[in-house]
């Protein structure tokens, strides 16, 4: 039985050592808690203990949590403790229908999962009459699952055309998910091959200077997902999963 705290200390040696493996930084690497299974008194704690980037897929989850750790931001600041307003981000990594998009934008710091055309015109429309600009990651299906949504890798230099036209969408890098598996090193090939799509879109004259984000790996492989290059992790289980001591 372990309390958040281990975890969180747990997953983040685990990301260094993973690092260090391949001869990166640590500090070019950023770990969003995936707070789908999580409770309020198990984000405040991350909180507590400096952590800042939190990502959902669930929106009537997302806004409810939301809500509660602006109340609990709100409750520290009258005590006297530091301003956490504008260093908590929220991250959207789950599929987002169009329909939902007006609930979304204003929650989030960076949606991870823009996959059609059709999707990027709706967050267009929204953020323009928000007068927002979104930052946005390209999810591409790399493994051509059809139970995963996603552009797939030749389209995604189109998209990115498209993009430039749009001025309230800020294309900021990719996402990918691998197959579901006990075995992380499945996952290598997945990881490699969007991180080499991730290089050549970078060089595209439509990405912009901004097209630095490779989010990929999940708690059952986001070592691999390091050594392959990305420097976005997105990790619920293993700080929220089965055997958790709320302290």
């Amino acid at each position: 039985m372990q309390t958040i705290k281990e975890r969180y200390e747990s997953v983040n040696e685990r990301i260094a050592n993973a690092a260090n493996k391949v001869g990166r930084s640590t500090s070019n690497i950023h770990l969003i808690a995936v707070t789908k299974h999580a409770t309020v008194d198990e984000v405040r704690q991350l909180i507590d203990l400096g952590h800042s980037d939190f990502g959902e897929n669930r929106l009537q989850h997302f806004t409810q949590l939301a809500a509660q750790i602006d109340e609990y931001v709100g409750r520290r600041k009258e005590l006297g403790e530091p301003d956490l307003a504008n260093s908590i981000r929220w991250h959207f990594i789950g599929h987002l229908q169009r329909n939902k998009c007006r609930r979304v934008l204003p929650l989030t710091r960076l949606i991870h999962t823009l996959d059609s055309l059709r999707l990027a015109e709706e967050i267009q429309e929204v953020a323009e009459k928000r007068n927002q600009v979104i930052e946005v990651l390209l999810q591409t299906n790399i493994s051509r699952e059809r139970q995963k949504t996603g552009i797939a890798p030749a389209a995604v230099g189109y998209l990115l055309e498209q993009l430039a036209t749009m001025s309230c969408i800020k294309p900021r890098g990719m996402m990918c998910m691998a197959p579901t598996g006990e075995d992380q090193e499945e996952s290598r090939p997945i990881f490699t091959r969007c991180q080499e799509l991730f290089e050549e879109m970078k060089l595209d004259k439509h990405s912009g200077d901004a097209f630095n984000i490779l989010s990929m790996g999940m708690s059952n492989d986001f070592e691999v997902a390091i050594e392959c290059g990305a420097n976005i992790v997105r990790v619920g289980s293993a700080l929220f999963g089965e055997n958790l001591v709320v302290a």
